[in-house]
C-alpha cells in the first residue's frame, strides 16, 4: 500500500506528535517499584502506629501494661505473623543486616544507648528517616527522626526480617 501525503506541513506535525509520544513513554515511571511495601510490612507499621502514646515499661510486651523497645517490635511483628526473639540483642542477631541507604519501611533500626552493650535499643523504620519506638522510662511510644543528633550518634545498624 502506498500513502500519498498532499500536505507536508500536516505530515510533519503527525510525525512530531508520534515521535513525542514515543519519547514521553521512555521517561514515564515503571508500574513496579523495588521499594514496594509488603502487606506484612504495612501490618507491622500500622500496628506500631496504633501504639503511639502507650507508656514505656521495662520488659513490657503489650499495650495494656506498656512496652519496652524490643517488646514493641516483637508485638508489632506478631500481628503480621512474624515471631521475633524477645530482646534487642536477639532481634539484632535474627535480622539480616542491611545498609542505612537500603532501609525500607518495616525494617529494624538499632542503636547503642547502654555503654555495656553493643546494641541496646531498637525501633521500626517508617521511611523518610523516621522510626517508631518505645524510648525509655517515663516516656511513651513515639516517632523520632534518625537525623536528630542523639540518634545519629548512636545508630549501630539496620536489619530486615520481612
Amino acid at each position: 500500500m502506498k500513502y500519498i501525503v498532499k500536505n507536508k506541513k500536516v505530515a510533519s506535525i503527525l510525525v512530531f506528535v508520534a515521535f513525542s509520544f514515543i519519547i514521553s513513554a521512555c521517561g514515564s515511571k515503571p508500574r513496579y517499584s523495588h521499594n514496594k511495601i509488603s502487606n506484612d510490612q504495612l501490618t507491622v507499621i500500622s500496628t506500631a502506629k496504633k501504639m503511639l502514646g502507650v507508656k514505656y515499661r521495662y520488659g513490657g510486651t503489650n499495650p495494656s501494661r506498656g512496652f519496652d523497645c524490643s517488646g514493641l517490635v516483637q508485638y508489632s511483628h506478631k500481628a503480621a505473623g512474624v515471631h521475633l526473639p524477645r530482646t534487642t540483642g536477639q532481634q539484632y542477631r535474627a535480622a539480616t543486616p542491611i545498609s542505612k541507604r537500603n532501609l525500607k519501611p518495616g525494617d529494624l533500626v538499632f542503636f547503642k544507648i547502654a555503654v555495656s552493650r553493643a546494641v541496646s535499643h531498637v525501633g521500626i523504620y517508617l521511611g523518610n528517616s523516621q522510626f517508631i519506638h518505645a524510648p525509655s522510662s517515663g516516656k511513651r511510644v513515639k516517632i523520632s527522626s534518625m537525623k536528630e543528633k542523639y540518634w545519629r550518634k548512636r545508630f549501630t545498624g539496620a536489619g530486615r526480617v520481612l
